[in-house]
């Protein structure tokens, strides 16, 4: 029997202030009438930016036992999406976990959350780095941004890049494995503070940019909203620029939302504000194809 919403399998942290990882990544599937199922890989009373003295429970020694309990349920995933891990062994626990439910041809999508601004996180290594280079290889789909782009490749962060090196980036990250790859926070020419989202589908060859206008405010939990949008638009039956777009609209919209308020940036964009925004047509499109 067909099911009558689509299943996520949803590997992420759970934050209990602060949108971000889980926190963010429920409500936007569910808005999108998609069943998120949580794999927690931790749980924390606060996401880690700009929050001191957090409370953190590692949740590794339980996810096997979870997994297991699903195996045995023969429970079947549209998709499993996995964004934080927190350490390599997790990494090889989500390795297993794709392959053993890959008997219901999933979409496998893998936000490989390592680092921002140039730098890893300082919860990553190189270590850290180097499986998530054999993770991304059972991947359809991953979205890193700028800086993790990087790192996968083990190329320079460089803002000055242009868009002829972001396409050998993108085609270079597609040949370690996934058929798709979306990165964000891409810097626009030096003229301009703008960023752009670029994807590229090794199976039609072709590139997409979406433009994200600038906004002086970097909000925690976004880029785990961002792909959370992507996996709900394709899910949906999108195309992939549809998709692009949907995401990069839908977190404009909660980052002028939540500045406009003068919220806290700490505790993430005011996504209670912007959900129902998930269930609107899309009005206009933005990206552009690269030829």
């Amino acid at each position: 029997m067909k099911r009558p919403v689509t299943r996520v399998a949803a590997i992420h942290d759970l934050s209990g202030f602060g949108r971000s990882s889980l926190a963010v990544v429920i409500p936007i599937l569910s808005t999108m009438g998609v069943q998120a199922c949580p794999l927690p890989t931790a749980v924390l009373s606060t996401h880690t930016g700009d929050f001191e003295d957090y409370s953190f429970v590692d949740l590794t020694d339980s996810m096997e036992d979870f997994i297991g309990h699903w195996r045995r349920l023969k429970i079947e995933f549209d998709c499993i999406y996995s964004g934080f891990l927190g350490s390599s062994r997790q990494i090889k626990i989500i390795s297993k976990f794709i392959d053993d439910f890959s008997f219901s041809s999933p979409l496998v999508v893998i936000d490989p959350v390592m680092g921002d601004g140039g730098q890893l996180y300082g919860t990553m290594d190189m270590l850290m780095v180097e499986e998530m280079r054999k993770l991304i290889k059972k991947a359809d789909i991953i979205t890193p941004n700028f800086t993790e782009a990087a790192l996968l490749l083990g190329e320079n962060y460089d803002l000055e890049i242009n868009e002829e090196i972001i396409r050998t980036w993108l085609v270079g990250l597609s040949e370690m494995g996934p058929k798709t790859v979306i990165i964000t926070s891409v810097p626009e020419p030096k003229a301009s503070k703008n960023t752009s989202v670029i994807a590229y589908n090794r199976e039609d060859g072709h590139f997409w940019k979406v433009s994200c206008v600038y906004i002086p405010a970097q909000y925690p939990g976004t880029g785990d909203a961002f792909t959370s949008v992507i996996v709900g638009s394709l899910l949906q039956g999108d195309s992939l620029p549809i998709a692009l777009d949907r995401g990069v609209q839908f977190i404009t919209a909660a980052i002028r939302a939540s500045y406009g308020s003068n919220y806290p940036v700490r505790e993430g964009v005011l996504l209670e504000r912007v959900l129902a925004n998930l269930n609107l047509p899309v009005l206009s499109s933005t990206y552009e194809i690269m030829e």
